[in-house]
């Protein structure tokens, strides 16, 4: 999670233990029994500041186990040390990533500061991962799947709870090292923002995710070029900005992944919402929002090169909502559709994760790097 500095002294055993349900429940347990016997001792014992003292204790264990429930129930942090901010183990210094020769046997991550010189956009630090095909010489020339995150979060949130380093390491060690290159870019600039990955006051990031991130990823880990072997993906309102870009960039993706992404951009929590980001991202233009809606794209116009994957839970109302709306529109606009409901998914990683490891074979094939006929549900 963004704004930890991290803890690089915690043992490789501790920062691994899993977050799970249990664990939540059990230190709830034991905090809520804590703050019951601190406030007791409070009214017991005589004197404010003793009251004061054992109160506020009470209060930041009921806190912190609160804290712990939104995250048991998001899943964003799988493990004690990505809550404490942990730096992966497997991540390097883009440096040396690039002076690196042996084929590893994993993929490796690392950060990647974009230079956003057209963009102008102020963004956090991007995280990219290579295959281990990556390193062979000469180095071949690989797709690219750019994932975007949701809000609150950040690029790292992908590499965390997202899974993508596990998905992407299963693939390739079935496919002699070979994989897509993974490229997560930052599409707020802070924790809290929400750009919904359009040019605005936010910044310039629609402009920062199509021209900046692409010209930097080509140049300096020498792909294929933007178009049939490039795809975007998202989650949240990484999904909805995945597609969003997909329809009005046809040219520079040929694939796109919505995972329990709403209607289109939105500020608000729910499809109906559109008031706010009108006027709070479009300066008041119904025509500008018209223009990055993916349904009224969708009915003007149509998209026989590209090809959608959209996965989502069906106790997750309102992104639901979208894609029952969203499947068969892009499958009237000529798009290549596969749609996969899950069954009690709710707005969680469990269900974000799930649908970038069931969507990758079909994007990799749709890449040239996996073979056809790839599942491609259609609920």
């Amino acid at each position: 999670m963004p704004g930890f500095a991290g803890l690089p002294g915690l043992p490789r055993r501790v920062a691994d233990l899993p977050i799970t349900e249990w664990s939540f429940l059990t230190g709830l347990g034991v905090a809520g029994l804590a703050a019951l016997a601190l406030l007791v001792l409070a009214i017991r014992r005589r004197g404010w500041p003793t009251r004061l003292v054992t109160g506020l204790v009470a209060l930041v264990l009921v806190l912190l186990n609160l804290a712990a429930g939104i995250n048991t129930y998001v899943d964003f942090d799988r493990t004690l040390g990505q809550a404490l901010g942990r730096i992966p183990p497997d991540e390097v210094p883009l440096a040396t990533l690039v002076r690196r020769t042996a084929m590893p046997a994993a993929g490796v991550v690392a950060p990647l500061v974009v230079p956003m010189t057209v963009s102008g956009f102020v963004a956090r630090p991007a995280l990219v991962y290579v295959p281990p095909a990556w390193f062979r010489r000469p180095r071949p020339r690989l797709p690219v799947v750019v994932l975007l995150h949701g809000t609150p979060g950040g690029p790292d949130v992908w590499f965390g709870a997202g899974q993508a380093t596990a998905t992407a390491d299963a693939w390739a060690a079935a496919h002699r090292g070979v994989a897509p290159i993974l490229v997560a870019p930052d599409v707020n600039g802070s924790l809290e923002a929400d750009s919904e990955c359009v040019d605005s006051p936010v910044g310039r990031v629609e402009t920062a995710l199509t021209v900046d991130v692409p010209r930097f990823v080509v140049d300096t880990f020498r792909t294929v070029p933007p178009g049939p072997g490039w795809a975007v993906a998202g989650f949240s309102e990484g999904g909805s900005c995945a597609l969003m870009l997909a329809l009005r960039h046809p040219t520079l993706f040929g694939t796109v992944g919505d995972y329990g992404g709403l209607a289109g951009p939105r500020l608000g929590d729910t499809n109906a919402d559109t008031a706010s980001t009108i006027a709070g991202l479009f300066g008041g233009s119904t025509a500008q929002f018209a223009a990055h809606e993916p349904a009224d794209l969708l009915a003007r116009e149509r998209f026989p090169r590209l090809g959608s994957w959209f996965e989502v839970g069906d106790a997750d109302p309102e992104p639901a909502a979208a894609q029952a709306a969203l499947v068969p529109a892009a499958r009237r606009a000529g798009i290549a559709t596969c749609s996969r409901v899950i069954p009690g998914g709710a707005h969680t990683f469990d269900v974000f994760s799930a649908g970038f490891a069931d969507s990758l074979p079909w994007i990799a094939a749709r890449l040239g790097i996996g073979p056809p006929g790839a599942p491609c549900p259609q609920q």
